[in-house]
């Protein structure tokens, strides 16, 4: 199941790099067509349509996020990082621990 959403999560990533790619900044950019799509739309309807598409597919991306977020969890009843730290008084002294005397033959 993970390795089908992850999938689709990277399609669509691959679609919303390239739908923001197409469209025109407010300088000129990288804007395909010079403010017309070859008579098909007018600039400002396909503006729309990009924007909107642009929208849907964040969105998309959004949910495919937290999918994978939720799968990655794998189910941990709840569980938190800070319900496996010991309670404040029950930690063990400061003091380390003496390092061991190397054992090394004598004599020899």
């Amino acid at each position: 199941m993970q390795e089908i959403v992850l999938v689709v999560h990277l399609l669509i990533t691959l679609a919303l790099i390239g739908v923001v790619l197409v469209q025109k900044s407010e300088g000129g950019g990288l804007g395909i067509g010079g403010g017309t799509m070859g008579g098909f739309m007018s600039a400002r309807g396909s503006a729309n349509l990009l924007t909107r598409t642009t929208a849907i597919l964040a969105a998309l991306f959004f949910c495919t996020s937290l999918i994978l977020a939720i799968l990655a969890g794998g189910g941990g009843g709840g569980k938190s990082l800070f319900d496996n730290l010991p309670a404040p008084g029950s930690e063990a002294p400061a003091t380390p621990a003496a390092p061991a005397e190397p054992t090394v033959p004598v004599g020899e």
